[in-house]
């Protein structure tokens, strides 16, 4: 079976994760893809198949004779799809020998364009896979399992050296949590790749640090008619506070290595507001300084309004895993080898968000990420192409071989 036969039947499983829940998985409903996972691959022969009861789905296949000795190499994807757009009855369009011009997605009103999305004539005589624009895809990272399936089936029907392969699926990626209880030692691998990037040729082994900023203001409510010198108007206060942030680090003017301060969500009145941040940046150092700069201004806040008035909390999410990776640049001198294997050129980009293989890498497992062949995730533009989905898995069986060939490290 072909990559792209399984996305179609992965897609329609309703899968998206909630950011509010506290539970694990986040959402009972991933258990739907999970199960089907599980038993998916136990009927490909796929050996030590688990399912746990926080929605991680493990498997491993044996080395090959005489391949014993090769380092064992993890494959990991996330099942649930974000939060960000409907994920509910996904109904994929299959466009065969698609021209590279624009395309209607159903009676949505919506059009996947050139205009906005520039590389689409290069994917034509493709076949293209699309929405109908009322929901998302789901090929992140659908895909990226349909994928690691696919080439676990290849392994196991035709005469391909290689070491042991771990195969791990995972909730919550999207909400931030996919790491949270992924089972290193029991996964078993000597180093992994998550697939869950982009274009089919791309490699991403840096990303952003990352944390949440929660700023809270009390105010002090009294009459307007007699409030001089006297209210203190919450909202007004975290007007203020963002005012004094650098106007011009937002995602819509930063791109490649510069950070940004993101405001997702106010709320707020004269007694009480509050702020949420994102905050992100490739460099550690400014990364600090983003934080600091942050404390700074609640401090002056605080002088202006009283200690009580003003208060901030940082949340770290995640680390830039370059200093993991660069140590074991194998991975992507590997990665980049089958690519090129595979006729294409490899692209290495860095990440502006995060990935499971992120805190991975900091839990141990060293783990850059590979593209899906996706692209315009996380929304009703969501598109993929069944080539570059086949590609994908030449590049995935590439980086077995490669490994394969080698005794130790």
């Amino acid at each position: 079976m072909r990559a792209y036969e399984r996305l179609l039947q992965y897609v329609k499983v309703y899968t998206t994760s909630c950011e509010k829940s506290e539970d694990t998985p986040s959402t009972k409903r991933q258990f739907d893809l999970a199960g089907m996972l599980r038993d998916e691959l136990c009927s490909l022969g796929v050996q030590d198949v688990r399912m746990d009861e926080k929605c991680y789905v493990y498997g491993s296949i044996p080395a090959a004779p005489g391949c014993e000795n090769a380092p064992a190499i993890g494959f990991i994807a996330h099942i649930d799809t974000a939060p960000d757009f409907s994920g509910e009855h996904v109904s994929p369009r299959v466009i065969e020998h698609y021209d590279g011009g624009d395309v209607k997605l159903g009676e949505s009103g919506r059009v996947l364009s050139a205009k906005d999305f520039p590389h689409l004539p290069s994917l034509a005589g493709r076949t293209l896979i699309v929405t109908d624009g009322s929901t998302l895809l789901g090929a992140d990272d659908k895909a990226g399992v349909a994928e690691i399936m696919t080439l676990a089936e290849e392994l196991l029907k035709e005469d391909v050296p290689h070491g042991k392969i771990c195969i791990g699926f995972t909730p919550d990626e999207e909400v931030g949590r996919g790491a949270d209880a992924f089972d290193v030692k029991g996964f078993g691998a000597d180093f992994a790749y998550t697939v869950d990037g982009d274009a089919e040729n791309q490699i991403e082994y840096e990303n952003f640090n990352a944390c949440a900023a929660e700023v809270t203001f009390r105010g002090f409510a009294v009459h307007p008619g007699s409030s001089k010198d006297t209210m203190v108007n919450a909202s007004l206060a975290a007007m203020e506070f963002n005012a004094m942030l650098p106007s011009g680090d937002t995602p819509r003017n930063t791109e490649g290595y510069e950070g940004f301060f993101h405001l997702c969500h106010m709320s707020g009145d004269v007694s009480e507001a509050k702020l949420e941040y994102i905050v992100r940046d490739h460099s550690a150092e400014m990364f600090e300084c983003r934080k600091q700069t942050m404390r700074h201004i609640t401090k002056l806040l605080q002088e202006k309004y009283g200690e009580q008035a003003v208060s901030l909390k940082l949340t770290e999410q995640y680390r830039n895993m370059k200093e993991k990776i660069e140590p074991c640049m194998h991975l992507i001198t590997n990665a980049e080898q089958a690519i090129r294997e595979a006729g294409m050129t490899p692209v290495t980009v860095p990440i502006r968000g995060g990935t499971d293989g992120a805190r991975l890498s900091y839990m141990g497992l060293p783990c850059p990420n590979l593209g899906t062949g996706g692209h315009a995730f996380h929304g009703p533009y969501e598109h993929v192409t069944a080539e570059g989905m086949d590609k994908v898995v030449e590049v995935l069986k590439g980086i077995v071989k490669r490994y394969a060939a080698e005794t130790s490290r």
